[in-house]
């Protein structure tokens, strides 16, 4: 299955699109552009949209923890767009490592979630 990883950003907002499993080596590649947008912008926003999703590897799940623990206070929103009920249930799951707002939406409320993460 291919697997891709694609952000972009606006502003102090970053949009993740990902599709496949996320692997540490993703991790390279969103955490230096997450980090840059921290220091230029202090607070984020993260909008993570989920295509086909299928979790992560044992090394991503590890970066991931680390990534949560030390952007604990940085991320002031975080919304989830997915596809299923198990990736609902992660979004709940993730509550105690942000404390970000965050929110849940099905993939047909993308535009909705893009409206969310960027309202003041």
């Amino acid at each position: 299955m291919d697997k891709e990883i694609d952000i972009t950003v606006v502003g102090k907002v970053m949009e993740v699109d990902v599709t496949g499993k996320l692997t540490k080596k993703d991790y390279e590649q969103f955490v230096p552009a997450t980090d840059k947008l921290i220091k230029e912008h202090g607070k984020v926003r993260i909008l993570f949209v989920m295509h086909d999703f299928h979790g992560w590897s044992a090394g991503a799940l590890w970066e991931d923890l680390k990534f949560d623990l030390k952007h604990f206070t940085h991320i002031e929103r975080l919304g989830i767009v997915g596809e299923s009920k198990w990736e609902h249930g992660m979004a709940i799951f993730c509550r105690p490592f942000t404390t970000a707002k965050m929110r849940y939406f099905d993939s047909a409320q993308l535009d909705g979630a893009r409206e969310w993460i960027t309202q003041d």
